[in-house]
């Protein structure tokens, strides 16, 4: 019979929707994972017939993976509870996270052995024992293998995705290349599956060869950059990237799509990027080689292609320093909208003077995007400065980058980071901010150098 596990994969518009629920816990990983597996891992096995559109669970689109054999792993380990519950998984609820680990098995690679086939029912009802009314029997398909590639998430209410831990969901057209003998099965499916018994471990990935890849995601722009990494030799646990002020800073996942990040620039507002990764063991990927490379000029205004390529230049490895973990510079899993036009106010203090306008970059059900840009009116150098504004409802700050800003019922103040205080006359900078709530509904915003 075919797979009980159908999942949405993770789209851009999906996340957003899902935002408002998770903004709370979508701080930095390292999240609480799971329990780490027992080599080799047992369950039982569906199939399903191929990754959404554009992404899979990871973040890739089907057609980037490093192989055409993939798997899904389960988001839930929750036997018996068939609830929705938000992802990722926050520490609070590390129990009831599955081997799918909020995404940070995404990339690996894993060893598949066919086992025992069903005589009885093996449909994945939810309460009903697995294999019921039958026995598990060995046959000549059992002890075939395949290599296949975590690329997807398994997060049905069933019981497939929340009674057996172990469970693997196979893409459809694999099913019948595993190998036994040094040869294909070619027929287990259909006639022979019935969602068998199935044992696996994590593996290198096979002949490996070359560098990781990078790709920036649908909606990408230089005020939200969300870059996928791939053809990895041993997983991704983390994306550094290099600071506009010169520090490394840990990237923010993409919701749970283990291998998308969320990224910042090497300067401020710019559109040049510098980023090391970590792999499953934490370590940093070649020493630490750093990967340079920039936004193309087709996603200036957002990428409208699920994935777009980029090439780089790399750097050599450099100290294997934990990474800066103070607020990210980036904003949340959102894709942004076309901008509105800016409002501006000026405020001009004996001595100095600076003025600030805000644009609404990006919005949401239920928030949106802020971009504020300081001026140095004055004819002398800015030492500092402050922004302030009041909003009209109930909105509040949820994220922030290039500023420090403070938030008392509807009053909010920002001030500068120690990295883009000095302002030389007629020199900007920007600073920007998430918003729980309509993000155009504030008022007496100004500037007040410091």
């Amino acid at each position: 019979m075919g797979s009980a596990s159908r999942r949405i994969a993770a789209r851009p518009a999906v996340l957003a929707a899902v935002a408002a629920l998770v903004l709370g816990v979508l701080l930095l990983w390292p999240w609480s994972s799971g329990a780490a597996p027992v080599s080799p891992v047992t369950g039982y096995a569906t199939h399903f017939d191929g990754l959404g559109a554009p992404y899979g669970g990871c973040g890739l689109p089907q057609e980037v993976l490093d192989a055409p054999d993939f798997v899904a792993l389960n988001v839930y380990n929750t036997p018996g509870d068939y609830s929705f519950y938000p992802r990722p998984l926050p520490p609070s609820q590390a129990a009831k996270i599955g081997l799918w680990d909020n995404g940070r098995n995404c990339g690996r690679f894993v060893q598949v052995t066919i086992g025992d086939y069903c005589t009885g029912v093996n449909d994945g009802a939810p309460g009903q024992p697995f294999c019921r009314n039958g026995s598990l029997v060995s046959d000549s398909y059992s002890g075939a293998q395949l290599t296949m590639v975590v690329a997807d998430s398994c997060g049905d209410s069933n019981a497939w995705c929340r009674d057996d831990p172990g469970h693997l969901d196979l893409s459809t057209a694999s099913l019948n290349r595993f190998v036994k003998n040094g040869v294909p099965v070619g027929d287990m499916n259909p006639a022979h599956w019935n969602n068998r018994k199935i044992s696996w471990s994590y593996v290198p990935p096979p002949n490996y060869t070359g560098d990781l890849k990078f790709g920036f995601l649908q909606g990408s722009q230089r005020y939200w950059t969300a870059v996928a990494v791939s053809h990895l030799p041993n997983g991704v646990h983390g994306v550094e990237y290099l600071g506009a002020d010169g520090t490394w800073q840990q990237a923010q996942p993409d919701s749970d799509m283990g291998q998308a990040f969320l990224i910042g620039p090497t300067a401020t507002a710019g559109t040049a990027y510098a980023v090391r990764v970590r792999d499953a063991s934490d370590a940093l990927v070649n020493g630490g080689r750093v990967y340079r490379f920039s936004l193309p000029d087709q996603c200036l205004s957002g990428c409208s292609a699920a994935y777009t390529s980029v090439s780089y230049t790399t750097d050599p490895g450099g100290p294997t320093t934990s990474p800066t973990t103070t607020t990210p510079t980036t904003p949340t899993s959102t894709t942004p909208t076309t901008p509105t036009t800016p409002t501006t106010t000026t405020s001009t203090p004996p001595g100095a003077s600076c003025s600030v306008t805000a644009a609404v970059t990006g919005t949401w059900g239920g928030g949106g995007q802020l971009e504020f840009t300081v001026r140095n009116t004055g004819s002398t150098a800015l030492s500092g400065w402050a922004t302030t504004f009041t909003f009209t409802s109930s909105q509040q700050l949820v994220n922030f980058w290039n500023a420090q800003p403070t938030q008392t019922g509807r009053q909010v103040r920002a001030v500068n980071q120690s990295y883009n205080g000095t302002l030389a006359a007629g020199a900007t900078t920007t600073w920007g901010a998430v918003v729980s709530g309509d993000p155009q509904q504030f008022s007496g915003l100004a500037c007040t150098p410091r």
